[in-house]
């Protein structure tokens, strides 16, 4: 079978009698299907969508701040935006802290835009954030266990971000998209348009439209709105942003998405977080009330038969046999103990061969130890290994010999060096000397012609 006849169109490949599925590279944003959006992780682990959708805004406001405190540029948090938004869809609030996320979003997107930041930078920031929020000083974060055990929980969350979005963290913004379709609409002069165009973008971020439509469709809907906003005239017949490939259903629903953004209370960051933490503890014991207790029936009881998910053929006996089973183990148990404690209460009299042999050494005299001669034959080193050893310290000292002419020779290149520096110093101030006095000269010579000029005129 030739290898054109194993690929199937607009399919993956056929290799025997299995098939792969095909691998498709992109530079477009990871859109996620409507069932993903619908029913989240965090909802599924008892979280409310209201409580889910303040995290996700005050997570995104956290690393809007971060990245203008890191200097970073504004592509840069639009990107550690999107990425939080895309984690979140794959995980819940309840199991991973967002303040830890989004400290890894921010340092994985200043890597992502090659603006990198050190970890230390990005713990130090969102510490000043915090102790702003809560009214706190601003002091620097000590280097303490809990600095480092935080800069291992940002690195494990970095890496956890990066396994659950498969390291497809391309994101494509649509910065210049705006300006680019302004000015195929011949509105690219009007600032306040393209001002507020680029606010209603970047407010967008704080949403999850990134994930729903293409970038193309999120810069058409900042346009549409700002347009509608400003009252400014666009093409109608037809419709301006057909041209770019939206539908106007698509423009409505983002613009809809953003102006809903400004409608919703400002909740404090540890009021959520409170709620998250009550939802993991309604969580956490759900999940133990529907595990069987098996530490207290270990301990009540001795486990002498075996589980039941074995198959019948493994016991000893049938299944109709199950009482004489249980009683022969019963027996064997009771006589291994009985056979134990025999043993324990004769170990007083019975002497292991270790202790035999140490009473043996204590009882003989002890031996004279035998000197190590080095003209025993046991311990003597053959004239060969002499020679090697020899021929091997003598390199290692021509080595040593050798590194220290080298260093010798490199000082005196650079006392050669300094002291050429020196000398040349030493001309060019010569030649300042010079070069004031003729000067100098040239000043007096001028002076004293002068003064002959007006003595002459006064005779006259």
């Amino acid at each position: 079978m030739a290898a054109g006849d194993l690929r199937l169109p607009g399919e993956g490949m056929l290799i025997g009698d299995k098939y792969y599925s095909g691998v498709m590279l992109s530079l477009e944003n990871c859109i996620l299907p409507a069932e993903q959006l619908c029913r989240t992780p965090s909802t599924e682990h008892g979280l409310s969508s209201e409580t889910e959708e303040q995290l996700r805004i005050r997570g995104c406001e956290m690393i809007q701040a971060a990245g203008i405190l890191l200097r970073l540029p504004q592509v840069a948090m639009a990107t550690g935006q999107i990425l939080f938004q895309r984690f979140y869809y794959c995980k819940s609030f309840v199991r991973h802290c967002a303040e830890t996320v989004a400290m890894a979003c921010v340092h994985l997107a200043s890597k992502i835009e090659e603006e990198p930041r050190r970890v230390r930078d990005v713990l130090n920031v969102f510490h000043f954030l915090k102790g702003s929020r809560g009214g706190k000083g601003c002091s620097p974060m000590p280097l303490d266990g809990s600095y480092i055990s935080m800069k291992s929980q940002v690195i494990k969350a970095e890496r956890r971000l990066l396994k659950e979005l498969g390291f497809c963290v391309h994101v494509k913004h649509p910065h210049k998209i705006i300006v680019m379709y302004l000015q195929v609409l011949e509105c690219e002069k009007n600032s306040e348009l393209v001002q507020m165009a680029w606010n209603y973008m970047n407010d967008s971020l704080r949403t999850d439209v990134f994930l729903r439509f293409s970038a193309e469709t999120v810069a058409c809907a900042c346009i549409y709105l700002s347009a509608r906003f400003l009252q400014i005239p666009l093409p109608v017949e037809p419709p301006w942003f057909l041209l770019f490939g939206p539908t106007e259903e698509d423009l409505r629903d983002v613009c809809t998405r953003i102006l809903h953004l400004y409608t919703l209370p400002s909740v404090p960051l540890s009021t959520l977080l409170k709620q998250v933490e009550e939802t993991r503890r309604a969580l956490d014991a759900l999940g133990s009330k529907g595990k069987p207790s098996m530490l207290i029936s270990a301990a009540a009881t001795p486990n002498v038969e075996p589980p039941s998910s074995f198959s019948p053929a493994s016991k000893a006996v049938s299944p109709m046999d199950g009482g004489a089973t249980q009683d022969t183990s019963l027996c064997n148990v009771l006589l291994k103990n009985a056979c134990r404690k025999l043993l324990n209460g004769n170990e007083e009299k019975r002497i292991s061969r270790s202790e035999e042999r140490r009473e043996h050494k204590s009882i003989s005299p002890p031996k004279r130890r035998r000197s190590r001669s080095v003209t025993s034959p046991r311990h003597s080193v053959s004239p060969v290994r002499q020679k090697k050893d020899s021929h091997r310290e003598r390199e290692r000292q021509r080595e040593r010999d050798r590194d220290r002419e080298k260093d010798k020779s490199r000082e005196r290149n650079r006392d050669r060096e300094r002291e050429k520096e020196r000398e040349r110093d030493r001309e060019r101030e010569r030649q300042r000397d010079k070069e004031k006095d003729y000067r100098r000269e040239r000043d007096r010579g001028e002076r004293s012609g002068s003064r002959k000029e007006v003595s002459s005129s006064h005779r006259r």
